[in-house]
């Protein structure tokens, strides 16, 4: 899952809906590790009892949102963003900013299904989802993963 730092509202919402949505079909739920939507999927990924990575831009574990099961720190700061995409099998990219930009340009280079709700817009390379709901079955689709939950 990738998105702003800085969401709040409804994209954190969304987020929060998206990470519990994904954890109840078993997905293990990665994010960059900090507020906003990744905070949100993290939350929303403990709420229905999955678990959670985050990837840390810093050098200290403590810096992670209070939802991360295993903070990976990494002293890589934005460039850390390559093995969040490496990382995963699919992105769910909920709103976002110039980081999550990146994220989606890594993924769609190396071939990963990305998955957008309410997010940028680069063409035909992203999947685009209405909702939560329809963001984590396009997903899962996509990557070829329990489509039926």
């Amino acid at each position: 899952m990738i998105g702003s730092s800085l969401a709040t509202g409804k994209l954190y919402d969304y987020a929060m809906e998206v990470g519990r949505l994904a954890a109840m079909r078993g997905a293990v739920v990665l994010t960059g590790g900090l507020g906003g939507v990744m905070e949100a999927a993290c939350k929303g990924a403990k709420e229905a009892g999955g678990q959670t990575v985050g990837i840390l831009p810093g050098v200290d574990a403590a810096d992670c949102n209070p939802y991360v099961d295993i903070p990976v720190v990494t002293g890589l700061n934005h460039a850390r963003n390559i093995i969040v995409v490496r990382s995963s099998t699919v992105l769910i990219a909920v709103g976002g900013q110039y980081g999550t930009l990146s994220e989606i340009a890594f993924a769609l280079k190396l071939g990963k299904p990305v998955v957008g709700l309410e997010s940028w817009d680069v063409g035909a390379g992203i999947i685009k989802a209405a909702d939560p709901a329809q963001a984590v079955e396009l997903a899962f689709g996509a990557a070829g993963l329990n489509p039926e939950g």
